[in-house]
């Protein structure tokens, strides 16, 4: 006897027998074999699997239950018969069964119970057969014949489910789709809209039902609509689920409804088989939207009573479908007088399982193992099935004994926890993120019970947002009762039999599932030929595939996934490449740390810095005893090949650092290139429905997040791709990243190589990938970063390197700003390192230009290279190293070189002889200018063995030639040979490597003669030159960028004394001396504005040298005060030299404002060879120059800088006719004969255009407030036209003739411009979410999905300037020392601003007061962290505080109200209804001393959402 069964159908008391098979029924085999098996055959034909055959004869005419004998389906293939039937002689049946036997039961025990019993009688995996006895002494548990009934035929309903289910799949694979079309829904149904009832749910009262989300919410007096409806919720986790109702009708404003009169029962179920939810969007709430509906296309079939017919049968079918979920109501009933409460930790002990990722789950594998996952989609109460194996180290792993339960420790919704399961079998490993409970109570209904009892317990002890968490010692305290070990049994062993039903519940899912994906491939998708996004996972594999094989040289290592494989194998390599350095002998353990210790660099500017390497060796070093080991890390010198390893890898995980300030997750990386172990080249990939630029975001975002330290700090390079548009860039810290510098390859002709394999065959095959590396990669010492090369740069270089193979000169044609100076400084260091038998390169400049950039900028890139730069101060230095046997570069002056040859070296002698037959490459910089004709014959004749390579943005040609003196060449070309590389200012502007230019001609028009100097030389005008500088280029200096962030002009004029007289006029107006004023709107962002300074050559007019120094002096001294710097005019160069770096702010501290300048008065001097990219402005106050100068002038301005700098700003106050045609001519001899990419329209026709653009956005939408309530296809209209509209806004705003008022006479205003942008914003947001939805509409209106607003103006004190200034704080350049004093005025300032910004967003000002207050306290704390990701989520801290607080204060689903907080624009609430909806009014009315009416509280509490909105959330959002 087996006892009483706690749980059992009501009415039964009796006890239970245990009955062998043997003493129930009589056991046979068949006789058939599977030859016989015949498809036209009359009767069943049971055989080895599920699949039942037919066959022409029968063997058995009986009732009868059959179980296969072996092959797969052994102890899993069971069938009930009762009739003829014909069975495989491997086959066992069970018939002539006891008259106390219900054969209905006996099947479904048997079927459930037989498995267990085969696999205990085995020590395989699986049983190979079934012999007789394992049947014959298989024990039953047997009720009363009245017992046994009742439950067989509760199992029979279950499984006729199941069959119905697999009908419904039969039936519509043998649907003929002949006859069927695709309609759209609205062209097949009365109405599709939604509901417009708003109304107080407390006290509804009348006879019409109000329907909402998913049912009946209230009824009114009146109705709106009648018919039949299909509806659904139009926001919320609702959205997309279906029901129906038929009558007189009010409709809610959050739901959407269907309305049709004969088809409807077909649609509804044609709508939940199609899904509709997947047409919902949004980041946050599912939304769905009357207007997507209407669109929805669907096949049906043409004939209406066909439709009727089909939507009837499905009805019935559905009303069959119910399932039994029984084991928590039984549980809930339970009797526990007689159990025993404790705590959790007292009943049993907790522990964490450990590391079993994803990526070691492998099908070699062969360690089972259960990841934290399973347990929400493959489990239930037990586990005795295993689905994963890891080839992780068993020592790295924790394994089960076969008692445990576990408990998931993540998950997101903190209700979902009840996923507790007893893990049955020993031996297998237990995954992290998994907490498991070990006790001496029965594990199965320890799990039954947790899952059933402790799911509310276990929400309230979740933490967490959007990821959540559940620690065990939050469990420990949980009082839980249990009964004794024998009713624990008693009760585990039926719920083990129940599960059983759960398994078909699960059957019936399955069998569902292919319903709607054969309804979906063949009934509702409409059929044609899309070209779909390649998954990235595969876009991965195809990158790897074309960097492994070929002929390339990477390997690829699908073993290194972690960072400890990755240290393991940098070990191995050094080990293999310093055999002889090791003595044999392999590195220990502490001595590898050494080497570990140096490899953890600060940025990637330092490991750059290491990996110049010592003579071409970079190096690691280690103290072994007494003895210092020098080991080589790379060797530059074994470019594909030597010593060189290159791997490939893929899905490295970042770990998440513990110890870090920032909150951040674990990441995987897409591809990564190796270089002997060290990472180098980083690649994220997209697909191609996402632009790259989503990789860029990320690998900020995981630099911010401290992924790239380690092993991985010493990367140089990014990829980014979405396999149509590839780019590269240099790796630099997250606030350093600039979009603007990201850039794509171009083939030798400047064509764009875009697509991802065609630029890994150009860029990131070996040796093209090492030589980025070795080669193109150039340090910036005074600003501390890396410079990639432009793809035109090194082919550049490239072709000047062959041209020397093979004894040619040339010049290189690249536009002026296109970065022409470091291309000339690489192939001047590539010369000396590639070519063996040059003895020497020079690289030679103008006398005017030793005080300019570029010798600065030659000696900033070689500190930290493997050549020798050396300048000459004289020319007896310059002899000395001529005559020295060393290679160098050098860097001297042409009059320097050409007084040596003239007057220092006598002929004849050893000296003389030994210079003159150097073999010498001479470089030379703005070679338009730098040697004239005659003095390079000179010099060539003197070097007889010299190649001559010239650099200029601006060309001489036939059209601007040189003066014609005797034979001398004219041309560039004719004086230094074939042009070797072209990169005009057209491709520059087109590859985004440079600006157009915006020219303004505002010089007095009508004037007979323009050139007339009286017209210009008086303080009139230079008052109205000053006018417009100071108070109408609020645009073009950047005043909408806010403080600190403007940008800076140039003023030149045509001499010196006209420059001192605009100084002294300047000083006037600042001290209020003259009539001209500062306006207030310009003095509200920089109230020390302007700030200017004043630079030229004090020897350049040698008649007036002595006033010209003395004004100088005054100048300096007015810079000395502005800056407290100490310069005086003997130190003219070193004065100039402050000018520049000032101008350029590359270095941390001039980027503060108390360091900036706004303009700088110059004759010539920073119109050539100066490269400032905050530089918007050139104000020309002075004739025309010729093309060459003119262009070099205005090139000045249109270096990429920022986002808002969108063009370089030329204003003119001369000679405007003259000045237009000069400039045409300038542009078209340097643009391939067009103006129309380097110069913008003016102002003549930016503004028709602005006011047409103005008309269209209208037509689009009239009022901001009309876009909510647009289609989807409106609003890929109005997102197109509001940026065209916004980008000419932007152009007109910078015009020097535009003006606010002006705005009244267009008809719109900035506050309204702001309510476009706010709602663009959201549109955009949208569009993005839903880009598979709303394809086919941006085909045909495409838009730009990464365009930024050019037109916003944000005066307020700039976020991320701040976040700068602090970064700089507390990740100082470690090569300067800084004082204490100097630290304190860094916070000063810092706080200065904080204060600043506190007037504007005091939320977000208290957040950066309270991290700057925790820096002066340890200044150590943040050191070498992205202080943007940690305010940002100090900022995610508060927000979430906020909204758990009203959350809990309001009774309101935290999600919905985050949902609310994180898409709150323009005072809109966008899922108002679902937070009402999902209110728990009366958990809130009972928490309140005095209640109030249900109406009042939606009010109230709608409104105080709103309020904490606007105040306490929207600050912390908007930067």
């Amino acid at each position: 006897m087996m006892g009483k069964p706690k749980i059992r159908f009501k009415g039964y008391n009796e006890d239970w027998e245990q009955r062998k098979v043997s003493e129930l029924c009589s056991i046979s085999t068949g006789k058939s074999n599977t030859q016989d098996k015949s498809e036209d055959g009359e009767y069943p034909f049971y055989v080895r699997s599920p699949i039942i055959e037919r066959s022409t004869k029968y063997l058995y005419d009986e009732e009868a239950v059959i179980t296969v004998g072996d092959g797969v389906g052994t102890g899993k293939v069971f069938h009930y018969v009762n009739g003829k039937y014909d069975l495989h002689q491997r086959c066992y049946r069970m018939y002539g069964f006891s008259d106390e036997l219900n054969v209905h039961y006996f099947y479904h025990t048997f079927s459930k119970l037989f498995y267990k019993r085969v696999m205990a009688m085995t020590a395989k995996t699986s049983v190979d057969s079934v012999r007789l006895e394992m049947i014959a002494d298989m024990e039953i548990p047997t009720p009363t014949i009245e017992e046994q009934i009742k439950i067989g035929t509760y199992f029979d309903q279950l499984d006729h489910l199941i069959t119905l289910h697999h009908r419904k799949c039969v039936v519509l694979r043998k649907m003929k789709v002949n006859d069927w079309e695709q309609r759209k829904l609205s062209d097949v149904v009365d109405s599709v809209d939604t509901g417009k009832s708003k109304f107080d749910k407390e006290g509804s009262s009348g006879e019409y039902p109000i329907l909402g989300s998913t049912s009946v919410i209230g009824y009114d007096a009146e109705y709106d609509y009648e018919g039949d409806f299909i509806l659904t919720a139009r926001v919320g986790a609702n959205a997309g689920s279906l029901y129906r109702h038929a009558g007189k009708v009010k409709i809610s404003d959050n739901t959407v409804f269907i309305q049709a009169s004969q088809n409807i029962e077909f649609l509804y179920q044609l709508l939940i088989r199609f899904d509709i939810k997947r047409l919902s969007f949004g980041t946050g709430q599912p939304l769905v939207k009357a207007s997507e509906l209407k669109r929805l296309e669907l096949m049906m079939p043409t004939d209406m009573e066909e439709q009727m017919r089909i939507g009837v049968y499905f009805k019935n079918l559905d009303h069959l479908i119910t399932l039994h979920h029984r084991e928590c109501v039984i549980l809930r009933k339970m009797k526990v007088n007689d159990w025993e409460q404790r705590k959790l930790d007292d009943w049993g002990n907790f522990y964490y399982g450990r590391s079993c990722p994803k990526w070691s789950v492998a099908e070699d594998a062969t360690i089972p193992c259960i990841r934290y996952g399973e347990l929400y989609t493959k489990f239930g109460a037990k586990i005795d099935k295993i689905y994963s194996y890891t080839n992780m180290s068993p020592e790295n792993l924790r394994f089960s004994n076969g008692t445990e339960v576990l408990i998931p420790r993540v998950g997101e919704d903190p209700m979902d926890y009840n996923r507790c399961t007893w893990l049955s079998m020993p031996n297998v490993a237990i995954g992290e993120m998994i907490s498991v409970f070990n006790t001496d109570n029965n594990p199965l209904f320890t799990a039954t019970m947790f899952n059933a009892t402790l799911q509310h317990e276990f929400a309230m002890r979740v933490e967490g947002g959007s990821v959540t968490n559940l620690y065990f010692d939050k469990l420990k305290n949980i009082e839980v009762s249990f009964p004794t070990k024998e009713e624990q049994e008693k009760i585990a062993t039926y719920f083990d039999h129940l599960d059983h039903l759960i398994t078909l519940h699960h059957h019936e899912e399955f069998c569902t599932e292919n319903v709607l994906i054969y309804i979906e491939i063949n009934i509702t998708i409409q059929i044609k030929e899309d070209i779909m996004a390649e998954l990235e996972s595969v876009i991965e594999q195809k990158l790897i595939d074309q960097l492994v094989y070929g002929d390339s040289q990477w390997t690829y290592r699908a073993d290194l996934k972690t960072e400890e494989d990755l240290w393991n194998n940098f070990r191995y390599i050094l080990e293999q490449n310093n055999k002889d350095r090791l003595n044999g002998e392999p590195l220990s353990d502490t001595e590898f740390e050494q080497v570990k210790n140096q490899l953890q660099f600060s940025s990637f500017y330092k490991a750059g810095e290491w990996l110049v390497g010592e003579n071409g060796k970079v190096m690691v070093h280690v103290q072994r005893d007494t003895e210092r080991l020098h080991l080589v890390v790379m060797n530059h010198e074994h470019i594909a090949g030597g010593s060189s390893v290159y791997e490939v890898i893929n899905q490295y995980r970042a770990l998440a650092d513990e110890e870090s300030q920032t909150k951040a997750q674990d990441r995987r990386f897409d591809v990564t290139l190796m270089i002997n172990g060290l990472p180098m080249i980083h690649i994220e990939l997209k697909n191609k429905q996402h632009s790259y630029m989503d990789g860029f975001w990320q690998i900020k975002k995981y630099i911010g997040e401290g992924k790239f330290t380690g092993i991985f700090s010493a990367v140089q390079m990014f990829v980014i791709s979405n396999g149509v548009d590839t780019k590269y860039f240099s790796a630099a810290s997250d606030t350093e990243l600039n979009p603007k510098f990201i850039s794509g390859w171009l083939d030798n002709e400047n064509n764009p190589v875009p697509d991802y394999l065609d630029f890994a065959k150009s860029v990131l095959r070996i040796p093209e990938a090492h030589e980025m590396i070795a080669r193109y990669t150039v340090l910036d010492e005074e600003a501390k970063r890396l410079i990639l090369l432009r793809p035109y740069q090194i082919h550049a270089i490239e072709a000047i390197r062959e041209a020397s193979k093979m004894g040619k000169s040339g010049f290189v044609w690249h536009t002026t700003g296109s970065g022409k100076t470091l291309t000339s400084y690489k192939a001047t260091r590539n010369l000396l390192m590639d070519i063996p038998s040059i003895d020497k390169a020079i690289f030679l400049i103008d006398r005017k230009d030793l005080d300019t950039q570029t010798s600065m900028a030659f000696q900033t890139y070689a500190n930290n290279d493997l050549v020798d730069v050396d300048k000459t101060d004289n020319v007896f230095e310059l002899k000395k190293k001529l005559k020295s046997d060393d290679r160098q570069m050098i860097v001297t002056t042409i009059q320097k070189l050409q007084r040596l040859i003239t007057k220092k070296l006598a002929e004849g002698t050893p000296e003389y002889n030994k210079i003159k037959s150097l073999k010498l490459a001479f470089v030379v910089d703005e070679c338009h200018r730098a040697v004239t004709p005659g003095t390079k014959r000179e010099l060539e004749r003197f070097f007889a063995n010299s190649l001559w390579y010239g650099f200029t943005g601006t060309p001489r040609f036939a059209e601007n030639p040189y003066p014609q003196l005797g034979d001398l060449p004219r041309t560039t070309e004719e004086l230094y040979g074939e042009r070797l590389h072209r990169y005009t200012i057209q491709n520059a502007i087109h590859d985004n490597a440079v600006l157009g230019f915006q020219v303004e001609h505002n010089g007095p028009k009508n004037m007979d003669d323009e050139t007339d100097s009286s017209m210009y030389e008086n303080e009139t005008h230079m008052l109205r030159v000053l006018d417009v500088i100071l108070n109408k280029s609020y645009h073009k200096l950047g005043f909408q960028n806010g403080k600190g962030k403007t940008y800076e002009g140039l003023l030149t004029t045509s001499s010196i004394q006209l420059a001192q007289k605009y100084y002294e006029l300047l000083k006037r107006v600042k001290n209020g001396e003259t009539e001209l004023q500062i306006d207030e709107k310009v003095k509200q962002i920089l109230p020390d504005f302007p700030k200017f300074a004043i630079t030229y050559s004090v020897t350049e007019n040698e008649e007036g040298s002595h006033l010209n120094q003395e004004k100088m002096k005054e100048s300096i001294n007015d810079y000395n005060e502005m800056f407290g710097t100490k310069l005086d005019i003997s130190q003219i160069q070193s004065y100039n030299a402050n000018l520049n770096k000032r101008l350029a702010r590359k270095e941390p501290k001039f980027q503060s404002r108390s360091e900036q300048l706004d303009l700088v008065i110059v004759v010539d001097r920073l119109l050539t060879g100066f490269d400032a990219p905050c530089m918007s402005t050139l104000f020309v106050d002075r004739q025309p120059m010729g093309p060459h100068d003119l262009i070099q002038a205005f090139s000045r301005t249109n270096r990429i800088f920022d986002k808002n700098k969108t063009y370089g700003q030329i204003v003119t106050f001369q000679a405007p006719k003259l000045f237009k045609e000069c400039v045409d001519n300038a542009v078209k001899l340097y643009s391939a004969g067009s103006t129309e990419i380097a110069l913008l329209a003016e102002w003549e026709e930016i503004e028709p255009a602005f006011r047409k653009a103005l008309k269209a956005l209208r037509v689009s939408a009239e009022t901001p407030a009309e876009i909510p309530a647009m289609s989807e296809k409106e609003k890929v209209l109005f997102v197109k036209a509001f940026q065209n509209f916004d980008k000419l806004f932007a152009q007109l705003k910078s015009f020097t003739q535009y003006e606010d008022s002006m705005l009244t006479e267009y008809g719109i205003s900035e506050d309204e411009y702001d309510d476009y942008a706010g709602h663009y914003l959201n549109v955009k947001e949208e569009l993005k979410a839903g880009a598979e939805d709303t394809q086919s509409e941006m085909e045909e209106q495409p838009i730009d999905v990464d365009y930024e607003l050019m037109a916003y103006s944000n005066t307020k004190i700039d976020y991320e300037y701040i976040i700068n200034l602090i970064q700089n704080i507390v990740t100082p350049d470690e090569d300067v020392e800084i004082t204490p004093e100097e630290r304190q005025k860094q916070l000063e300032e810092v706080k200065q601003y904080i204060d600043d910004l506190r007037k504007e967003n005091p939320k977000v000002a208290d957040i950066m007061s309270t991290l700057v207050s925790e820096i002066e306290q340890d200044e150590v704390k943040y050191k070498g962290q992205s202080i943007l990701n940690i305010v940002e989520n100090m900022k995610h801290e508060c927000i979430e505080k906020v909204v758990m607080d009203f959350s809990i204060t309001w009774y309101v689903s935290k999600d919905d109200v985050m949902y609310a907080a994180t898409h709150y624009r323009n005072g809109e609430i966008p899922n108002e209804s679902a937070i009402k909806s999902t209110a728990d009014f009366t958990s809130f009315k009972e928490a309140q001393e005095r209640a109030i009416p249900k109406f009042k509280y939606y009010n109230m509490m709608i409104e105080e959402l709103r309020k904490t909105l606007e105040e306490e959330i929207k600050p912390l959002l908007n930067n």
